[in-house]
C-alpha cells in the first residue's frame, strides 16, 4: 500500500517522543533489531489480499499463547553477540586442546572472560530458537513464517552448532568447547549468527503487533473481494483515552462524504480514525472497531496539516494546490484509494475557496474506484453539491446550553448548520477585550 511521508505524519504514524503515535502505542519490542523491523512494517503496509491475512493468521497464532512466548531471546543477548564481532580477543587455535585450553584462559583471562560471556548469549540464543521452534510446532504455519522456522533450522542444523544444540545447559562445556566454539562462532558463523539476529527482529515485530492486538483491544477487519468498500462498526480513534465511536460505511454508490460542523465537533479525529484503520488494516493487524469490513486499497493520500514553505517562497494555498494537484495525478491509475481531506482551501479567500473546492469536488467524485472523505466550513457550497448521486452529507451536531457549548459527537445526515464561531469569540471574553482596548 502506497502511503506517503506527508500521510504518515496527518495520521500520526510516527511523531515527536512527547506527542502520541500509533508506533509509540504498539511498540512492544523487546530488542533492537525488532524495534527496526516494526518501523520498516509500518513504512510498507501490504497491498495483496493473500499477504494481508498471512499476517492476520500469524498474530493470530501468537495471541492464541502470548503468555507462553520464549522469552530466552534479549535485547542484552543480541547485543553482546553483536559487539563480539566487533572485538578483536587472541586468536584461538584451529583445533585447541585441553592443555591449550587451559594455557590461554591463564595468559588471555581478559579475552577469556569475554569470549565466555559471549558464548553464553550465544547459547541463549540458540536455546531461544529451540523454544521458539516448539511454541508453533503444533499450528499450522503461514508463509512468512514458515519460511523464517525453516531458514533458523537450517542454520541450527550447521555441523558445528549441532554440538551445541545438544547440551542442556550452558555449564556442560569444558573451557576447551567454550574456545572451540568461540573460534567457530566469531570467524565461521558470522554471517549465519547475523542472519538468526535478523530474523529474530521480524519475530519480535510480529509479537509486538500481536499483543498490541490484545492491549488495545483491536479486532481483525474482514477483507472482501468487492471493490471500493468500506464499512465499519464501532468506529474510533486508536491514540484518544476516551474516544467516540462511529458507524460510518462508503462504496462506490456513496464515494464522498462531504462532513461539516463547527470547530472542536470531531470532524479531524473522525478523518484520522477512518485513516488509521485502514492502514492498521494493511499492515495485518487488527482495527480498533467492533467490525470492519473493506476492500484491499492502493493507498492512502491526506491533505490535511499542509504548511506553507517561507524559504522557497511557497504560501499555504500554493501547497495546497500543490498536493491536490499530487494526489489526482496518484488515483488516476483505476485502483481503490482513500483521499482525506481536512478543511480543504484555508488558505484563500472565502469566494475563492468555494470555487475552488467545488470544482474539486465535482472533479474527485467521478473516480469512482476511489473513497474521499471531505471536511469544510464552507457549508453553502453543499446546495450546489446535491446533485451528484454518490454524495453523503454528515455532519457534527454542536449546541449551546447555559452558554456552555455541547458536543454530541455524533454522527448525523445532512449538513450543519452551526455558526458558532462568533459565541465562542464571546464566550471566550474576546469580544469585551477589543471593547476595552485602549481603556
Amino acid at each position: 500500500m502506497f502511503i506517503d511521508k506527508t500521510t504518515l505524519n496527518d495520521l500520526s504514524v510516527f511523531s515527536q517522543p512527547d506527542n502520541p503515535s500509533l508506533f509509540y502505542l504498539i511498540d512492544f519490542t523487546e530488542t533492537a533489531e525488532g524495534k527496526s523491523e516494526l518501523i520498516r512494517i509500518l513504512h510498507n503496509p501490504l497491498t495483496q489480499k493473500k499477504e494481508i491475512l498471512a499476517i492476520q493468521d500469524i498474530l493470530q497464532i501468537i495471541s492464541t499463547k502470548i503468555d507462553q512466548w520464549p522469552t530466552e531471546i534479549t535485547n542484552g543477548t543480541l547485543m553482546v553477540i553483536e559487539k563480539f564481532y566487533d572485538d578483536n580477543p587472541d586468536p584461538i587455535p584451529e583445533n585447541i586442546s585441553k592443555l591449550q585450553a587451559v594455557f590461554y584462559k591463564w595468559i588471555h583471562p581478559r579475552d577469556y572472560a569475554l569470549i565466555l560471556f559471549s558464548m553464553k548469549q550465544l547459547f541463549q540464543l540458540i536455546k531461544g530458537y529451540e523454544k521458539i521452534h516448539a511454541f508453533f510446532s503444533l499450528t499450522k504455519i503461514p508463509f512468512p513464517l514458515q519460511e523464517i522456522l525453516d531458514q533458523s533450522k537450517i542454520i541450527l542444523a550447521n555441523r558445528h552448532l549441532i554440538e551445541l544444540t545438544q547440551k542442556n545447559t550452558f555449564q556442560e562445556l569444558t573451557p576447551r568447547e567454550i574456545l572451540f566454539f568461540g573460534r567457530i562462532f566469531h570467524i565461521d558463523l558470522v554471517a549465519e549468527i547475523r542472519s538468526l539476529i535478523k530474523l529474530y527482529g521480524k519475530l519480535d515485530a510480529w509479537h509486538a503487533m500481536a499483543k498490541a492486538n490484545i492491549q488495545l483491544q483491536l479486532n481483525n477487519p474482514a477483507f472482501t473481494e468487492e471493490t471500493t468498500l468500506i464499512a465499519s462498526s464501532k468506529l474510533r480513534h486508536v491514540l484518544l483515552d476516551n474516544p467516540v465511536s462511529y458507524d460510518i460505511s462508503m462504496s462506490k454508490e456513496s464515494n464522498f462524504v462531504f462532513l461539516t460542523g463547527a470547530n472542536m465537533a470531531g470532524k479531524s479525529t473522525l478523518i484520522k480514525a477512518l485513516g488509521l484503520a485502514l492502514y492498521m488494516a494493511h499492515l495485518g493487524m487488527g482495527v480498533p472497531a467492533l467490525s470492519m469490513k473493506l476492500s484491499v486499497f492502493e493507498g492512502i493520500l491526506s491533505n490535511i496539516n499542509i504548511a506553507d514553505n517561507i524559504t522557497k517562497g511557497e504560501s499555504y494555498f500554493f501547497n495546497e494546490v500543490k498536493r491536490i494537484k499530487q494526489t489526482i495525478e496518484k488515483i488516476d491509475d483505476g485502483r481503490n484509494w482513500l483521499v482525506l481531506i481536512d478543511e480543504l482551501f484555508k488558505g484563500t479567500n472565502i469566494q475563492d475557496a468555494m470555487k475552488c473546492s467545488t470544482t474539486v469536488i465535482r472533479g474527485l467524485i467521478t473516480m469512482q474506484n476511489c473513497l474521499f472523505i471531505l471536511s469544510t466550513h464552507l457549508y453553502e457550497i453543499g446546495e450546489e453539491l446535491k446533485d451528484l448521486p454518490t454524495i453523503d452529507f454528515k455532519y457534527f451536531e454542536t449546541s449551546l446550553k447555559d452558554n456552555e457549548l455541547q458536543f454530541s459527537y455524533q454522527l448525523k445526515n445532512g449538513i450543519s448548520q452551526d455558526r458558532m464561531g462568533y459565541l465562542i469569540l464571546q464566550k471566550e471574553g474576546v469580544t469585551a477585550l477589543l471593547k476595552n482596548l485602549g481603556k
